[in-house]
């Protein structure tokens, strides 16, 4: 006798599983031949004696090959039986509409199985039945999509079979970028671990390849083949990749626009977000770039030590890896600064040995004169015909000559005539990091932390490989009408304001917010080593989506911690008390309220606005404003060394560059280890908080849920259909994937999604 059930693979999202309980329907055999839909099986449930075990997803074995725009996807997923019969099961797997299916079987078993391709219109009375008789809402976050379906038998009694679906696309093309999507469940209770391989070839080659939904891991294979991996459980969502094509000497820019009347008001209410793709031109026979590096040790008594021995060795290591021709120097400082040399030498056999000598020498001892060290290393005469570098490491604060944070950063800022980028090195966790950080970034620089437990020559050696010189340096992007001159207000709040270098296979992710109905025109200006360049881009609007909701989340990401940073800087006045209340600052602290709160995008001196219920009372925003004021006091501000301090410039740096959503809103609390928000869940262009065993959506935030009147909508009903119908138009059915008790806004009104179980 065999045991059928329905295990439901969400094309590149399994909703089905021993790690996602909640996802799994199972449709079994009972008394007199007839079958019955039995609800989502909650963790906590225990399932009844006569029925089965459900058939559950183990893992996901995604194999992408992508040939221009042609698609291969193989899709090999090990089911497992916990049951002590053998069971059949029905498996439905949603994929794109463009699909076409080349194999579907079970390995190992003899034959093939016949898999039926299922276009959207007919997927989504499936889909609709289904969810009929199960009275499970998440399912239908994939109408819209075609599905693949089709019965397996069988899965062995505690045992387990791998299921195999290869099926090819031609994916969408937007001007010079090739999109490609993985489906996969938005439910934030979905666990089941994912090893996703791609390896995609364009003829021309790559300008470079970007992922807005998961950290992706990159190995270039030759000129125009790409490799990307991504291994283990990965967050919620569906998988995207864009690929832009070079484009012979020139950058190439492609856009992202994800409309929003509410941003264009002044300008006939068009208006949106947008993300913006830039790769510098190929480097092609060119010549490297020669660098100028030098390294300044701090030699303070603090360092004694591993500290000490592990900063020589980086020292010497980046030293000897420079090429013969290229130029170095060494500073040390402690309460005096002392140079190798009086300027950059040249470096050779002679140069080299000299170091050598040198850095033997060095000895730990006295304060740290972090102003006149730095002094020191802008203040020099450039090697002609070299990008100038200054590596500078220390493991304290400032404590003799100028110590103010403030005019530090100021005079060295004032005095950078040479344009020194400063990488600067936090060795432990006593150091001033916001000073750290804002002299990386007022260069064009970065700042780096290396933890107790961390090595700094690894840290030192990881960054200084990256600086083989940027194919474009000192760029900057300005706005203008399609003749190339500047157009003040077609766009505005731009992330990041002043662009870092651009290097090599890199791809710069820019965003903004736009104030035009069809095209963006924009010129990019920088420098090579041939001299100044100039590229322009004239980029179409009219694919501006409702399903680009990455866009806006990511800029108000950055928007977020470019706030907090400003805020972080009050603190810089050694001994000057601030004031919250004061209107100014009180207007920063309102705006993060505001995006927090509606994009969903938490920090960890907003946290408890998902923690403490908070969200949905008539004083909300007043009563966060005050709380995330204090928090922010507290950390930001008043927090300058140490891991409490560590911790914030970590998670702003990672915020004010972001270039994935963060889902579970991670974050490095003071401790140094990774907290997250589970209480707030970020589903296509909205964000949800729970409330009791409710998800509320943010639009009703500040109001009283339980005064504020709600259509209730069971999922069986007419009404329901016709919600799902407008939440597929505006790309929004994912927020189905929550399941029920869903309380959401739908054109003004509001609903309360529930199953009637």
């Amino acid at each position: 006798m065999k045991r059928r059930n329905v295990v439901r693979i969400f094309a590149g999202t399994v909703v089905a599983g021993a790690l996602s309980p909640h996802d799994v329907i199972a449709r079994c055999g009972s008394h007199g031949g007839h079958h019955h839909w039995h609800p989502p099986i909650m963790p906590h449930v225990r399932p009844r004696p006569h029925h089965p075990a459900p058939v559950q997803v183990r893992s996901v074995d995604a194999d992408i090959h992508i040939i221009g725009r042609v698609a291969t996807t193989t899709l090999t997923m090990v089911l497992h039986n916990p049951g002590h019969r053998q069971q059949e099961s029905e498996v439905i797997i949603p994929v794109s509409t463009k699909a076409t299916i080349r194999q579907f079987g079970l390995e190992g078993a003899q034959g093939k199985f016949p898999a039926k391709l299922i276009p959207r219109d007919e997927a989504r009375r499936i889909y609709d039945e289904i969810v009929r008789r199960s009275l499970d809402p998440a399912l239908l976050e994939f109408a819209g999509s075609g599905l693949v379906k089709s019965s397996v038998f069988p899965v062995p009694a505690r045992g387990s079979c791998q299921i195999r679906l290869v099926y090819e696309e031609l994916l969408d093309i937007d001007g010079n970028r090739i999109d490609y999507t993985l489906l996969r469940t938005e439910s934030p209770q979905y666990h089941v671990p994912w090893n996703i391989t791609v390896d995609w070839t364009i003829k021309g080659g790559h300008a470079g390849v970007y992922s807005p939904s998961h950290a992706i891991h990159e190995r270039r294979i030759g000129p125009n083949r790409i490799k990307l991996r991504n291994q283990g459980v990965m967050q919620a969502g569906p998988l995207r990749l864009s690929a832009t094509a070079r484009q012979n000497n020139h950058a190439t820019a492609s856009i992202m626009a994800y409309p929003d009347a509410r941003q264009g008001h002044h300008t006939s209410g068009k208006g949106g977000y947008f993300l913006l793709l830039l790769s510098p031109p190929a480097v092609v026979d060119q010549q490297a770039v020669r660098r100028e590096v030098t390294v300044v040790i701090d030699k303070s008594g603090s360092m004694a030590g591993k500290k000490m021995d592990q900063v020589l060795k980086a020292s010497s290591q980046i030293i000897e890896g420079l090429d013969d021709g290229e130029a170095f120097n060494i500073i040390v400082y402690n309460e005096s600064v002392e140079t190798f040399s009086q300027e950059p030498v040249i470096k050779n056999r002679q140069s080299l040995l000299a170091a050598r000598k040198y850095l033997s020498r060095v000895r730990v001892s006295g304060g740290t004169n972090i102003h006149d060290a730095l002094q020191t290393a802008i203040g020099q005469k450039p090697t002609r015909g070299t990008l100038p570098i200054v590596l500078f490491l220390t493991d304290g604060v400032p404590t003799i000559g100028q110590t103010q944070e403030k005019k530090i950063r100021e005079a060295i800022a004032a005095g950078n005539y040479h344009h020194r980028r400063i990488f600067t090195f936090g060795v432990g966790v006593d150091v001033n990091t916001p000073l750290l950080s804002r002299l990386a970034d007022d260069s064009r620089a970065r700042a780096m932390y290396v933890l107790p437990n961390e090595d700094v020559e690894l840290k030192v050696a990881h960054v200084f490989r990256r600086l083989s010189g940027p194919v474009l340096s000192e760029p900057e992007l300005i706005a203008t009408d399609a003749e190339g001159n500047p157009r003040p207000g077609s766009v505005s709040d731009v992330l990041p304001a002043r662009m870092p270098d651009m290097f090599d296979g890199e791809q710069l992710v820019v965003l903004g917010r736009y104030h035009q109905k069809n095209r963006l025109h924009f010129l990019l200006m920088g420098r090579d080593q041939h001299g100044p360049r100039k590229f322009q881009f004239n980029l179409s609007l009219k694919k501006a989506r409702k399903g680009n909701a990455h866009v806006p989340r990511l800029w108000a990401t950055r928007k977020i911690a470019v706030l907090t940073e400003a805020l972080r800087d009050l603190g810089s006045e050694n001994g000057k008390a601030v004031n919250m209340q004061d209107p100014k600052i009180r207007e920063l602290v309102d705006e993060i309220v505001r995006l927090s709160t509606e994009h969903g995008v938490l920090t960890e001196y907003t946290a408890f606005l998902a923690r403490d219920g908070m969200m949905f009372t008539h004083d909300m925003h007043r009563e966060a404003v005050t709380r995330a004021s204090a928090e922010i006091k507290k950390k930001a501000v008043e927090k300058r060394s140490g891991a409490a301090s560590v911790n914030q410039d970590r998670n702003i740096g990672a915020s004010k560059s972001a270039r994935q959503l963060n889902r579970s809103n991670a974050f490095l609390d003071e401790r140094l280890k990774e907290s997250q928000v589970d209480q707030v869940c970020q589903v296509a262009d909205k964000a949800f908080y729970r409330k009791g065993d409710e998800w509320v959506d943010a639009g009703l935030a500040g109001k009283d849920i339980a005064a504020t009147q709600a259509l209730r909508v069971n999922v069986s009903s007419p009404e329901f259909q016709r919600i799902v119908s407008r939440l597929v138009t505006d790309n929004r059915q994912s927020c189905l994937a929550l399941g029920e008790n869903i309380r959401i806004v739908i054109d003004h009104q509001t609903y309360l999604i529930q199953s009637g179980k």
